[in-house]
């Protein structure tokens, strides 16, 4: 996150205009001195850089609002000698929309945000879920015999699941750039009817190559479509709000696995239909309702917040009002979105330069790593209940619980971080509540019951992840828009990695219990809080440099610095990083 690196004191007498210039390019909850020159009417905005203390989080209650008071907050646009830097590009697509006198209400924004949530969001949930009914099947499938009927045992079982990840990763970058260049709103419907296809697939298949095939064309057709959705979103919501709104994204990730296990269990009695297994049947029925989600994502998927005019739809989503509040609120807080056309493509060099961007490598380590210490219960859950005498229907509902729970853990905790301004100290946190069970799990799980056994595994797989808060804070440290869409692309790489990871964790020769794999998980849950405490360290230190060099600069150097640095993106020294 941006912040004020160098505002003078207040004893330093009336502010000249050229001293508004230690205020950075994307602050709007850094412009604490533009009321002495800026228009009167505009909101303080939240100062979100800054950790909240526990005390302070526990009791602070926000302020009623008048819904009919100006909600405009100010900006580095109300400022015309810091207005000049940071104006959109020429092509920006929402140009014609762009009016820093723009004003608007809590009540006008309130609206605004519903309607967006109302016709772009809830549509990227419905496609959400239609790439989580595909990929999350497969552990319904396996509880109705999957293995067997194809004759494999659980290391190709998790060799599959290796080639589906290997596909997703081959594709997340070229994907990205493809989307990039064609706009989100033309390639998520393809990739989705492409995936659909391939899963359908599975329906065929006979043997281990057919099913090493299918999950990997699986994972090649899927690997773009969450950074694209991430880009997508961030054309029409502030940084701040995207947090919350990732979470429901992966919410949904989990409900769909609720609605896909009540699907399962319903369809899986199809058993010996046209003399057919009933996980073939599963497969294929979720692989048309996928298809069918794809297929009307052509329609209801727009190219951006002024773009909404459709053949079937000729008044577009909003009027022209509520296109400018879009806008003007995206861009007040965050200028850098205007820097690329939706429809331009990431060159090589813009892509070399996002990938090098070693400031946002901690995140990167961390994706790699916080998932696994929970990944090969949750994947196992399914074979592990069977082991422990469920049938298979059973088996299938008692997935259920553990998944509600996990998803109502993961919505707080990304609120918290949100309340607290704290990410890495969370992450760390979060780890800790799963340390002691995975001690459990190694030491004492054969003296549990089999009940005792499941109560184990729900706490463990329903852990309260900090998954969607790390995509927005990826997002956060990005600073430009080639860099924001690289970035989601490559921490969602570090996630299949860590599930690649995770996959060769529980092996066959150490079934039942897993103790080697336990103990390992024990050791990576470790390296986990180590990874988190490091980053907070490492981002903490960066913003020391930052405002030391800042402070050092006199009131010239800092106007030089705006007009000719050769910094670019999170690099320039009017840029903090959130921690």
């Amino acid at each position: 996150m941006v912040q004020n690196t160098g505002l003078p004191d207040e004893s330093d007498g009336q502010l000249a205009s050229q001293e508004v210039l230690e205020i950075d390019k994307k602050s709007p909850f850094f412009v604490n001195d533009l009321p002495k020159i800026a228009p009167s009417d505009l909101v303080e905005p939240e100062d979100a850089s800054q950790p909240v203390d526990f005390w302070t989080a526990l009791t602070q209650r926000k302020t009623t609002k008048d819904l009919d008071a100006i909600a405009t907050e100010r900006s580095v646009f109300d400022n015309p000698e810091l207005a000049k830097f940071y104006q959109p590009h020429a092509d920006y697509e929402n140009i014609h929309r762009f009016d820093p006198n723009e004003r608007w209400t809590y009540r006008e924004e309130r609206a605004v945000r519903r309607k967006v949530d109302l016709y772009i969001f809830l549509w990227i949930l419905v496609m959400f879920f239609g790439l989580n009914i595909d990929r999350g099947n497969l552990g319904n499938a396996a509880a109705d015999n999957l293995l067997d009927d194809l004759g494999i045992n659980t290391n190709d079982y998790n060799n599959a699941q290796n080639m589906y990840r290997i596909g997703f990763l081959i594709a997340e970058i070229p994907s990205q750039m493809i989307g990039k260049r064609l706009g989100p709103d033309r390639w998520i419907p393809v990739q989705i009817m492409f995936w659909s296809l391939a899963s359908g697939g599975q329906f065929f298949m006979h043997n281990r190559a057919g099913f090493f095939a299918c999950r990997f064309f699986i994972g090649l057709c899927m690997g773009g479509f969450i950074p694209d959705s991430i880009l997508y979103l961030s054309y029409f919501y502030k940084s701040t709000e995207m947090p919350i709104r990732l979470a429901f994204f992966w919410f949904v990730d989990s409900m769909s696995g609720v609605v896909a296990s009540f699907m399962a269990y319903g369809i899986l009695h199809m058993r010996g239909v046209t003399g057919r297994a009933g996980w073939r049947w599963l497969f294929l029925l979720e692989a048309i309702v996928s298809f069918i989600i794809g297929a009307l994502s052509f329609l209801f998927l727009v190219p951006g917040p002024t773009q909404t005019k459709t053949w079937w739809n000729p008044k577009g989503y909003f009027s022209e009002r509520e296109e400018k509040i879009i806008v003007n609120r995206v861009l007040r807080d965050d200028p850098s979105k205007s820097g690329m056309h939706n429809r331009e493509p990431i060159t090589l060099p813009m892509l070399w330069s996002s990938l090098k961007d070693y400031d946002l490598w901690p995140v990167y380590a961390i994706g790699i790593l916080f998932e696994i210490p929970t990944s090969p219960p949750k994947t196992y859950l399914t074979l592990s209940l069977k082991a422990l005498g469920f049938s298979t229907f059973n088996t299938t509902l008692l997935a259920i619980p553990a998944t509600v729970f996990a998803a109502i853990n993961m919505l707080w905790v990304t609120y918290l971080t949100e309340r607290f301004h704290q990410i890495a100290i969370i992450g760390l946190l979060t780890q800790i509540w799963v340390l002691p069970l995975l001690i459990i799990e190694y030491t004492s799980v054969e003296q549990l019951s089999s009940w005792g056994q499941y109560a184990l595994t729900f706490m463990i797989i329903g852990w309260p992840s900090v998954h969607a808060a790390q995509v927005g804070w990826c997002s956060r440290l990005s600073n430009t828009v080639r860099t924001r869409a690289i970035s989601a692309a490559l921490y969602n790489i570090t996630i299949q990695l860590s599930g690649i990871a995770s996959s060769n964790i529980y092996r066959e020769d150490d079934k039942p219990l897993y103790h080697r794999g336990n103990k390992n998980l024990i050791a990576i849950t470790v390296g986990t809080i180590v990874a988190y405490a490091l980053a907070k360290v490492y981002y903490t230190a960066r913003n020391k440099y930052k405002r030391d060099r800042w402070n050092s600069m006199t009131t010239e150097e800092r106007s030089n610095y705006l007009q000719n640095s050769q910094d670019k993106g999170n690099k320039r020294l009017d840029f903090l990083f959130d921690s």
